[in-house]
């Protein structure tokens, strides 16, 4: 029997695509709505789950992203031939994302058994949800908003890159708002701060998908489950991006700061009157 039925598989899949791409911690929100439906959250098998179903979010941001995907590779792939093509910003864009794509992956890969085991437990979701308030409220504040995407250096990539480790390392840190937050702090204005965290999430989460799907295959997940998962999340991320760009060009992000609060503070009370089990 499937670890997770259709029906569950299909309301993880609206969490995900719901927050996947807001900066309020998609692993965070995935937990709890585990622990409510009484999904274990250690199991492996739900462990690959989660990271299968953000196969769905990372082809919305493809097929939303597309023009700009195609732009960049195919700049990277004349570059490779043509020196003159080197200059261009496209070009040493896309090396950029590669680079800033080592970090986590060396993390990840090093510290899995931490990530899997008691990183994974709901206290550390409800106290990173508090804690990466903090961070996203004192960026908003700190940044200047001058800078555009154009604008954007091989440092603020590295930088921002190596920022996912966080989210990675505390589940409910959110991996949007650890990278949105770093761009802020680097000065970059809130769209091209959220643009650059969607690039750059798009090889890790895609990485970390094919590497857990072994796993939720293996060990309890049925294959109706996930591709039902992985397609509802595609739809409501699509939507969820769509709306995230539109919301920060216009807004501050201390809407997001204060539902974090607002969750990581009912999680602590639902951990401590033990409705959910950490």
């Amino acid at each position: 029997m499937s670890a997770i039925s259709v029906g569950q598989a299909v309301v993880l899949g609206v969490v995900e695509g719901v927050t996947e791409f807001l900066p309020v911690s998609s692993t965070g929100h995935l937990k709890i709505a585990e622990g409510l439906m009484d999904i274990p959250v250690d199991d492996s098998s739900v462990v690959g789950f989660s990271a299968v179903i953000q196969a769905g979010a990372i082809a919305a941001v493809l097929v939303y992203f597309f023009k700009d995907i195609v732009r960049i590779v195919s700049a990277w792939f004349r570059g490779l031939t043509d020196r003159e093509q080197r200059h261009h910003h496209d070009y040493k864009f896309a090396w950029w994302v590669i680079y800033a794509t080592i970090p986590i992956v060396v993390v990840g890969l090093a510290a899995k058994p931490l990530i899997d085991g008691p990183l994974g437990s709901l206290w550390v979701v409800a106290g990173s949800l508090i804690a990466g308030s903090a961070v996203m409220w004192c960026a908003d504040q700190m940044g200047r908003h001058k800078r555009g995407e154009d604008d954007t250096s091989f440092k603020d990539a590295m930088l921002v890159g190596t920022s996912q480790i966080l989210a990675l390392l505390f589940p409910g840190f959110s991996r949007s708002g650890a990278t949105m937050s770093t761009a802020l702090i680097l000065d970059l204005d809130r769209v091209a701060a959220t643009r650059l965290s969607f690039f750059l999430g798009i090889p890790a989460l895609t990485g970390a998908g094919l590497y857990e799907l072994k796993d939720a295959l293996g060990a309890g997940v049925g294959a109706a489950p996930l591709a039902a998962g992985t397609v509802v999340s595609f739809a409501v991320a699509y939507a969820s991006i769509a709306w995230l760009l539109k919301f920060v060009a216009r807004h501050s992000f201390n809407a997001f700061v204060l539902y974090r609060i607002a969750v990581g503070v009912l999680l602590f009370g639902l951990l401590g009157t033990g409705v959910l089990d950490a």
